[in-house]
């Protein structure tokens, strides 16, 4: 049992977050479109439901259980003939409603029970699933995306697999005075919080900085060298929100001017205790005004944003083996912002 009077530790009645699953009832990026092709399946999970996406020939999407109603063998190794799946094992097939069509070996007035379908929508390369009450899914929205359509940013798409529970990420991104842990990639910034606040499904933390010691690197001059002031400074403002379950960061020079950089960035559990999750991300830059300048330091700002996202992975998975070891939730958290945060998604989320 925890020690409940030791270093001050909250008492075990506590809400620990660790435990709050993220809530199926919102639209969840599960996979890049261009992975699925024309006839083609992908094996992809939400908090341990196996779901198989099945691309048809004429290119229709769409989502269901990934096992099939006779023997459960997953239907993402079937074979995508036409418009529906076939299953491997028997040749059992399914529409993309999840029903049940054909089985060579009996009549159609024996037909079987299908299997579950999940909605299912395409956006800007993304592949969105809602895996929680069908009812629901029309009532909430897509998350916004940013500038992913927009052709004056050029956009790097990432993810990555990531071993802890998703709160840990949105409390690593809107917590900006964790920059310590970056110092040999970004030097000495010293962040200062402006305010923050939650409204509704939105959780809002804004940050100035400035630096204190150190160059500017290669990727942070890749988003910012070639604009006025050409760094991160107090000049500008960061505005990260959990718009629940996903995360944006948006980084503007002054208030109506369009933003530097537009970051979207979604965390998805795979596993049923969810302790590990998948990331899909994208992150995207306003060109300069100098054609072609923004190629030449693209990578720099690869290898910047691939070193910052390595180094907060190998952090984040250190909390998660501390959580493991302790079975519960030790952690002192003294900065506001973060434990508003931790409000919010208990809240929004879905309990053990």
């Amino acid at each position: 049992m925890p020690d409940t009077t030791a270093h001050g530790l909250a008492s075990a009645a506590t809400t620990d977050l660790r435990r709050i699953g993220a809530h199926p009832d919102h639209w969840y990026p599960l996979a890049w479109s261009r992975d699925i092709k024309r006839g083609k399946t992908a094996a992809v999970r939400f908090a341990g439901q196996a779901i198989v996406l099945v691309r048809t020939e004429s290119g229709v999407l769409f989502a269901l259980e990934d096992r099939c109603a006779h023997r459960q063998v997953p239907l993402h190794a079937g074979v995508v003939c036409g418009e529906e799946i076939k299953c491997c094992y028997h040749g059992w097939t399914y529409d993309g409603t999840g029903r049940c069509l054909s089985v060579p070996y009996i009549g159609a007035e024996r037909m079987p029970n299908g299997v579950r379908a999940f909605p299912v929508k395409e956006v800007e390369g993304l592949v969105f699933v809602f895996p929680g009450t069908v009812a629901l899914a029309e009532t909430r929205p897509l998350p916004n995306l940013g500038r992913l359509s927009d052709s004056k940013y050029k956009t790097r798409r990432f993810g990555r697999t990531v071993a802890c529970h998703y709160s840990f990420m949105h409390e690593n991104l809107i917590d900006m005075n964790h920059q310590f842990l970056h110092r040999r990639l970004m030097g000495s910034i010293r962040p200062r919080c402006l305010g923050y606040h939650s409204d509704g499904g939105t959780y809002e933390v804004r940050y100035t900085f400035a630096r204190t010691q150190g160059r500017q690197s290669f990727g942070e001059a890749a988003i910012f060298g070639a604009q006025a002031g050409g760094s991160l400074d107090d000049e500008d403002v960061m505005t990260i929100r959990t718009v629940y379950p996903h995360q944006t960061l948006e980084i503007r020079r002054a208030a109506d001017d369009e933003p530097l950089m537009s970051l979207f960035i979604a965390y998805v559990p795979q596993d049923a205790e969810q302790r590990t999750i998948r990331t899909f991300g994208t992150i995207s830059v306003l060109k300069p005004k100098i054609p072609g300048i923004i190629h030449l330091a693209w990578p720099f700002l690869v290898w910047f944003t691939e070193g910052t996202f390595r180094e907060d992975r190998w952090i984040v998975e250190r909390e998660q083996e501390a959580w493991d070891r302790q079975g519960y939730d030790a952690n002192q958290e003294i900065f506001p912002a973060t434990r508003d945060l931790r409000r919010f998604l208990a809240a929004h989320g879905q309990p053990a």
